[in-house]
């Protein structure tokens, strides 16, 4: 096995070099037996608030019988319709430095793993960007038979939540009125602040204390601003919190617990 660092080779391998820009997307192509598979952020979802960048990972992982060209490897992420590469995409993102590590798992195959940062004040544009981010890549083989892309994996950048919880009167007498409000809201891409997340199912949640385990115990739905608010009888000791599942465009977001002494 072996590793090296490698640049981009843009300038001398343009036509199968993945290094997509903005006008330069290539048709997607298939020329004999090269394979990739692309794997962006290990499999999770990308989420982003309003002021702080995200660093992660993109892997291609390549296969052909010669083996693999390696400075041909250098994927970019891009946002829009369709499944192929605009000339102006709504959201565009290239590797840090343009660089990446490849390792040669054997003869026929390597995995170039690439660093990539989107910063929510520049990357994403405006909130209709959240969702699914496509990724244009490509590979070539010692033997010049390659694979180019333009969606050849997808990942989603959701907005980030957030969720409080808070249970009242503490402490409250057994059988009697607990009051759980909340309020759900999100990273707002075009103010950078959060703003209310309004229509939106949340499940308010029960652990008794000594246990670990939360129970749901309804479903409410956010109203103006993300405002959640229900009542519920007192029973036992324990903690009250709020989860949301996400959507789409949205990550989840699941509040502390608010412990309650009940008399």
């Amino acid at each position: 096995m072996r590793k090296r660092t490698i640049m981009s080779a843009v300038a001398s391998a343009l036509a199968l070099s993945a290094f997509a820009v903005p006008g330069a997307a290539q048709a997607d192509e298939v020329v004999g037996d090269t394979t990739m598979k692309v794997v962006v952020n290990g499999g999770s979802d990308i989420v982003l608030g309003t002021t702080k960048t995200k660093t992660f990972t993109m892997t291609v992982t390549a296969t052909d019988d010669s083996g693999i060209k390696e400075d041909y490897n250098v994927p970019s992420l891009w946002h829009g319709p369709g499944q192929k590469m605009p000339d102006d995409p709504d959201g565009f993102v290239v590797p840090d430095n343009g660089t990446g590590d490849c390792v040669a798992h054997s003869a026929t195959t390597t995995t170039c793993t690439f660093i990539l940062t989107m910063n929510p004040r520049i990357d994403t544009q405006d909130n209709t960007t959240a969702g699914i981010w496509k990724v244009t890549a490509s590979a070539t083989g010692n033997d010049w038979d390659h694979v180019i892309k333009d969606v050849a994996a997808t990942v989603k950048v959701r907005r980030y939540a957030e969720l409080t919880a808070n249970a009242s009167p503490e402490p409250v007498k057994k059988s009697k009125t607990l009051a759980v409000t909340g309020n759900l809201t999100r990273a707002n891409w075009e103010t950078y602040k959060y703003a209310g997340y309004a229509g939106q199912p949340v499940k308010l949640q029960f652990r008794k204390k000594g246990t670990n385990t939360y129970t749901t115990v309804k479903t409410v739905t956010t109203g103006n601003g993300g405002a959640l608010k229900t009542t519920v009888k007192a029973a036992t000791d324990g903690y009250w919190r709020w989860s949301f599942a996400g959507t789409s465009t949205t990550s989840t977001a699941t509040a502390p617990g608010d412990y309650v002494d009940v008399r």
